[in-house]
């Protein structure tokens, strides 16, 4: 992982702008470990940045609950952890959590019953 002090050149001003942009000191380990690539570090950071914080419809917490839906369908624990947090602190309460993992876990079920049964596509949903 390459820490903030060891930090130049694309990394820094990536670094800089997490920081900026989040209004704290710390960096992740996620970014940390990205930063052994800048090319990608500096697109991931970008493309998180527009589609998390950018001007959209959803507000902030429904983007995270649906970051969280996405990272416990994927198994990434990282994920989960890091933005059950953000959610927290965007004002997930532990019963909006539960109801959200009853949600992950019948649309997950449902999915893999209709893909295994290979259910046609109803007329009406075309």
């Amino acid at each position: 992982m390459i820490e903030y002090e060891q930090s130049s050149g694309i990394v820094r001003e990536v670094f800089d702008d997490i920081r900026a942009t989040r209004k704290t000191t710390d960096i992740n380990n996620f970014w940390k470990v990205l930063a052994n690539h800048p090319p990608t570090l500096q697109r991931t950071w970008e493309t998180l940045k527009q589609v998390m914080g950018g001007p959209g419809e959803l507000d902030p917490l429904v983007r995270e609950l649906i970051y969280v839906a996405v990272s416990v369908t994927n198994g990434c624990d990282y994920c989960i952890a890091s933005h059950r947090a953000a959610a927290v602190a965007k004002g997930m309460t532990d019963g909006m959590f539960g109801e959200l993992m009853s949600i992950v876990g019948v649309a997950n079920m449902n999915n893999r019953l209709a893909n295994g049964f290979q259910v046609p596509l109803d007329d009406k949903f075309k």
